[in-house]
């Protein structure tokens, strides 16, 4: 998407977010693997950081591929790697690829290594991240989107009009592979990887910005787990051009094979959304509401702060504003859904990812 106005202020990036078990214990651990690309206009054989105080000074704009992966949990970590534009290998159209050293990803795998000293790390601030390493190689199964559609839909992405995009192409995602945590192996299997991929494109970062889905629910009506469902909520302050949007969000439960959608972008679904995000000292807390002409659904979610981390990422302009957003992969919680005024099922949400964060304008 980094074409036009975007190759000059522009960032695309493919998340992907699953759980996976180590290979002697067996204990659960949640992972995370991001391919972030940014201003290819200004792009050279190395990668330009945005944070560099002189940078800065002169007004660079960052341009770069960075690959983001990471782990949740009591050590929980983000790591980043960078890549100037012209060591950069893209395949632009279906099916997408991106590749760059030892780093690859495209629709159906991924593979790629990071480490990071703690003395790298410290040395270099610009690169935002802790310090640690991370190999993997995954297969990718995309079994549910959630195609978000901005009303006019082509014709809105072709004119850049959003200043931040949303594909949930991956909504409900199975993985299989392994992976190297700090030199202790996980290995990652369909069944229960809880896997989730969407894409995000655009100009800069919304805020407030709120972000929660899972796979991993069980039905309080029969005590089953729910094999063919999923929801997924995102956005916080959508901006058309100069018009902010203020306090939508967009998502979607597929619930055991029907959908029902919440998507302020369709009008004739008259959809109403209330949303409160909240830091305490342990947790951060999610209450969402909202509402069609014959739908419902109440979220509520919670998140240990000390299994999480705050996420780092500088916008195309050079600008860090969000430097308290909160990511995680073991979010809880409960959702009830409703049709046509009736409850349909209240729902235990386990293995939830999710994400709050906004700044004071």
């Amino acid at each position: 998407m980094l074409v036009r106005g975007q190759a000059k202020r522009g960032y695309d990036w493919w998340w992907h977010s699953f759980t996976g078990r180590h290979a002697i214990t067996g204990e659960e651990k949640a992972f995370f693997i991001e391919f972030f690309l940014c201003n290819p206009a200004y792009g050279t054989d190395e990668p330009i950081f945005g944070q560099l105080p002189e940078n800065k000074k002169e007004g660079k704009r960052p341009s770069y591929l960075m690959v983001k992966a990471g782990a949740w949990g009591e050590d929980a970590a983000q790591l980043h790697r960078f890549w100037g534009w012209k060591e950069i290998k893209l395949h632009r159209k279906a099916p997408y690829g991106v590749k760059a050293d030892d780093c690859y990803l495209d629709e159906l795998k991924t593979r790629g290594n990071i480490s990071i000293s703690k003395e790298e790390a410290s040395a270099h601030p610009e690169y935002m991240c802790q310090s640690g390493s991370m190999s993997w190689k995954l297969k990718i199964d995309k079994k549910v989107a959630f195609n978000v559609g901005y009303g006019a839909g082509k014709l809105f992405r072709s004119l850049q009009l959003f200043e931040m995009f949303w594909h949930a192409e991956g909504m409900k995602t199975m993985y299989s592979g392994e992976v190297i945590w700090n030199g202790e192996k996980y290995i990652v299997t369909p069944e229960n990887c809880y896997g989730y991929a969407d894409k995000n494109w655009g100009k800069d970062f919304t805020s407030p910005w709120v972000w929660i889905s899972s796979n991993n629910l069980i039905s309080m009506k029969t005590g089953k787990k729910l094999e063919n469902s999923v929801f997924d909520i995102g956005g916080g302050c959508p901006k058309v051009g100069p018009i902010a949007l203020k306090r939508k969000l967009l998502s979607a439960f597929w619930y055991e094979g029907k959908a029902y959608e919440f998507n302020f972008s369709k009008f004739w679904t008259f959809t109403r959304t209330k949303f409160d995000c909240k830091e305490t000292d342990t947790q951060i807390l999610w209450h969402v509401e909202q509402k069609t002409w014959r739908n419902r659904m109440v979220t509520d979610l919670s998140c240990e702060k000390k299994d999480m981390l705050l996420v780092n990422y500088e916008a195309p302009n050079g600008k860090k504003l969000h430097n308290r957003l909160w990511n995680g992969g073991n979010g809880k919680g409960k959702i009830k859904l409703y049709r046509d005024g009736r409850l349909l099922d209240e729902i235990l949400v386990n293995n939830a990812g999710c994400e709050y964060g906004e700044y004071d304008p």
